[in-house]
């Protein structure tokens, strides 16, 4: 292995809801319009969050973790980004300590020192208190200093500053206000693609990042890793059709990646507008928000059509959460409203208000096993048999079923294809 060096921060927070990803893109634009070259990660699972933030860097967004990624994995891409990067920058994932493994757990592991998100509205000196518990709570922690988010004028800001324990650095605030705040829908940010004043949002959390503490880079940290192997090319040849538009869009670029270097060529097209598939093998079909667009899904009849005789000539079809759901009989949204789908998948799907769903989850399928997560907002009622289930590695209350139909394997899980890249050739060769 070989050593790079690159100026890097993880930027985390005592919760979600704190700002985490809009000061990372604030961030990420104030350094990326001054020339600087900027590589994002986001820790864990998430499809959202990358949106924004490859839009802000101008740079794609891969995930980092030590388990559903694997610490192997994740050395190799940061060491990667140090090769060609002026900064990276790591967002983190619900609380700086929340999970197994945690953000926390990530930035000790590499060295990558922590900066703290704090929502300082509404607080004046328990700010320092916060920040002195997030430095210390764990040993050995490179906890470098704190933002405050959502601060209601510049007086405000000095107070926290002020509140901070000595030789804590402060990364400055951003303000409470409409013009940088990323609104949420109920499975996160709402896609960047939907935010037609995205750049402007983003050009106004930098503005106010730099007026508060200037554009100066972290400290650099030390990357070790080495280039990944050539893979087999267990793909050469095959055309897998990609579902990508407004209600399928949870892609990982990882996965695109590794059916790339497995030989595959990709094909993208859109069940919302298409009325027909490409010529391909195969069939990716990932999540998204089917639910928000089931008026255009029914009634594009044609497509539902081509997706059944694909699957009924035998040929292969991987349905990731939204993408199963769009092959279940009937999808009924959020009030009420029912619209059939493909069919291909014998059951009734209801979105609901609460939340379903939330695990890490590891599946054995019969072509090897492969790691992933679910995440969604709707109950299933399924009549097929289940193939296998997937297991939790922390609380195990969510065990994901998996169906397979012929060639057609279906469930809630999002998988992390390069955990397995051979496992993922075998599920998409025809």
């Amino acid at each position: 292995m070989t050593t790079r060096q690159c100026p890097a921060l993880l930027i985390a927070a005592p919760a979600s809801g704190q700002g985490k990803t809009t000061v990372t893109a604030a961030l990420a634009r104030l350094h990326h319009r001054q020339g600087r070259r900027v590589r994002v990660f986001k820790c864990g699972p998430d499809f959202l969050d990358p949106m924004i933030l490859q839009r802000a860097s101008g740079q794609p967004v891969y995930q980092l973790d030590l388990w559903m990624i694997g610490e192997q994995e994740s050395r190799r891409m940061l060491w990667g980004a140090a090769g060609e990067a002026d900064l990276i920058l790591i967002e983190g994932v619900m609380g700086l300590f929340d999970g197994n493994p945690s953000a926390a757990d990530l930035a000790r592991h590499f060295g990558v020192p922590v900066m703290g998100v704090i929502d300082g509205s509404g607080m004046a000196q328990t700010f320092g208190a916060m920040a002195h518990g997030l430095a210390h709570f764990q040993l050995h922690l490179p906890f470098s200093g704190v933002l405050g988010n959502k601060v209601g004028s510049a007086r405000h800001g000095k107070i926290l500053r002020d509140s901070l324990p000595a030789g804590m650095h402060w990364y400055g605030a951003l303000p409470r206000s409409p013009d940088v705040a990323l609104p949420s829908r109920h499975l996160g940010l709402v896609q960047a693609d939907e935010l037609l004043d995205l750049d402007a949002r983003l050009d106004a959390a930098a503005d106010a990042l730099e007026a508060s503490a200037g554009s100066a880079l972290p400290a650099p940290v030390d990357f070790e890793g080495a280039p990944q192997a050539a893979r087999d090319r267990l793909l050469a040849g095959v055309r897998i059709g990609v579902a990508r538009d407004p209600a399928f869009a949870f892609i990982y670029q990882a996965n695109l990646d590794v059916l790339e270097s497995l030989g595959a060529e990709l094909v993208f097209f859109s069940p919302l507008r298409d009325s027909a598939l490409p010529d391909v093998e195969s069939l990716y079909l990932p999540g998204g928000y089917p639910e928000l667009h089931l008026e255009q899904l029914a009634s594009n009849r044609a497509m539902q059509s081509a997706i059944r005789q694909h699957q009924q000539s035998g040929k292969p079809i991987l349905a990731e959460c939204g993408g199963m759901l769009y092959l279940c009989e009937t999808l009924t949204d959020a009030e009420g409203t029912t619209a059939e789908m493909v069919g291909l998948v014998s059951g009734q799907v209801t979105m609901q208000k609460r939340l379903a769903a939330l695990a890490l989850q590891e599946v054995s399928l019969p072509e090897g096993s492969l790691r992933g997560h679910t995440f969604h907002h709707s109950a299933l009622q399924c009549e097929h048999p289940v193939l296998v289930r997937g297991e939790c590695p922390n609380y195990k209350r969510t065990a994901e079923a998996v169906y397979r139909l012929g060639r057609l394997t279906a469930s809630y899980i999002h998988l992390y294809f390069p955990g397995n890249p051979r496992a993922v050739a075998a599920l998409f060769q025809p």
